[in-house]
């Protein structure tokens, strides 16, 4: 709920306070990274919410990072430069050894290490992660790597790299699922000895590539858990990947609605607000409450997934739900802002461009409805 973790959410506004718009409109007119909003964010300790205590982190539940998203986007920030550290130390955390997690965990909390990116999707695959290509052919005492992975977010501005995969081939394993395994890549070493890293120019700043792997060795040392078992190990981050982007969704709408409401009450034509105006009150309105129903079910899913139950369906409808509510309050406030809502200074231009993204990733729409209807409903696969 909203009002949870108020003590969290009134750090991360004050935080906020020292990004204004201007910091942003300069880095997404320039395509820069935002360094020092994530080393804020570092220093403050809210990247490393979720890492247990032991380790240097908070030790703290879905729930509070679901808060802290929220307010970072309902700030007019943006955490997509970041929030992947967040839940990607998940595989390592849940199935890392002892001496893995004792290496970098610490070094992830302190931000000494970036652990940002997240190896998953190919060129040929999309979201049926079961038929990735990228191929790591055991040769000694390391892992030989080769294929393409694309959509690969912040590969430039990460350290490590959690890359998913074959290790043995889909037609060779017994199920579609076996036969992928998770490596941990240290990207300082990979990059030149093997890995070609390519940015990918989009619509908005995300910071964004292609990954090239040609022969790339990696230490076997760096295999999460078992080797074939490693889709089953991406499961929960996928799971905590959806619940926290849908948290940013929330905080996307609710900044959209905060600018509509107040813009709507602050500028007069015909001699009036035109908040007066049902006709731009009631889409206002509309936006609020489809807003505060996606919340609802992203705290639920969010705290299934504290507590360790399956929640898979509720990590995916509330990302559905909350990245289609600020889609509609994205519109809604353009359209209340008129003209001014394309100028850059209002910075709803450049919100209004984030937060389409969310519909697409990390998982579209159809993928979502197809898995509802398929696990919920218990409906047919059509496919």
């Amino acid at each position: 709920m909203s009002h949870d973790f108020e003590d969290i959410r009134e750090s991360v506004r004050r935080l906020c306070a020292d990004f204004p718009g201007s910091y942003w409109q300069a880095k997404d007119r320039d395509r820069a990274y935002p360094g020092e909003f994530v080393a804020a964010l570092t220093e403050a300790g809210f990247l490393s919410v979720l890492i247990p205590e032991e380790y240097g982190g908070s030790g703290l539940g879905l729930r509070a990072a679901t808060a802290i998203l929220e307010e970072v986007h309902r700030s007019g920030c943006n955490g997509g430069a970041c929030h992947a550290q967040m839940y990607v130390m998940g595989t390592l955390l849940k199935h890392g050894s002892a001496a893995q997690k004792a290496m970098y965990l610490p070094k992830v909390a302190t931000g000494e290490l970036r652990l940002q990116a997240f190896g998953v999707t190919e060129p040929t695959s999309g979201t049926d992660t079961t038929r990735i290509r990228t191929f790591a052919r055991r040769d000694g005492d390391d892992y030989v790597v080769s294929g393409q992975k694309i959509w690969i977010s912040r590969a430039e501005h990460s350290d490590l790299m959690v890359l998913l995969v074959r290790t043995t081939a889909r037609e060779d394993a017994a199920r579609p699922a076996d036969g992928m395994s998770v490596l941990l890549v240290d990207m300082r070493e990979a990059i030149g000895n093997g890995l070609t890293i390519r940015p990918i120019r989009t619509m908005l700043n995300h910071a964004t590539t292609e990954l090239f792997f040609d022969d790339l060795r990696v230490p076997a040392a760096n295999l999460i858990g078992e080797e074939g078992k490693g889709f089953r190990y991406i499961l929960d981050g996928m799971n905590a990947e959806r619940i926290l982007i849908a948290s940013e969704c929330i905080g996307d709408g609710r900044f959209f609605i905060d600018r509509a409401s107040a813009y709507a009450s602050e500028r007069s034509v015909f001699g009036r607000a035109i908040g007066e105006n049902q006709g731009v009150q009631f889409p206002i309105a509309r936006a609020h409450v489809q807003l505060s129903a996606a919340s609802l079910m992203v705290d639920k899913a969010a705290a299934m997934f504290d507590v360790g139950e399956p929640c898979g369906t509720e990590a995916n409808m509330a990302k559905m739900l909350a990245s289609e509510a600020s889609w509609y309050a994205a519109d809604m406030c353009v359209q209340t802002h008129g003209g001014f809502g394309f100028a850059e200074e209002y910075d709803i231009e450049r919100k209004f461009r984030e937060t389409r993204l969310y519909r697409v990733a990390p998982i579209s729409t159809n993928l979502i409805l197809s898995h509802v209807a398929t696990h919920a409903l218990k409906l047919p696969k059509s496919f």
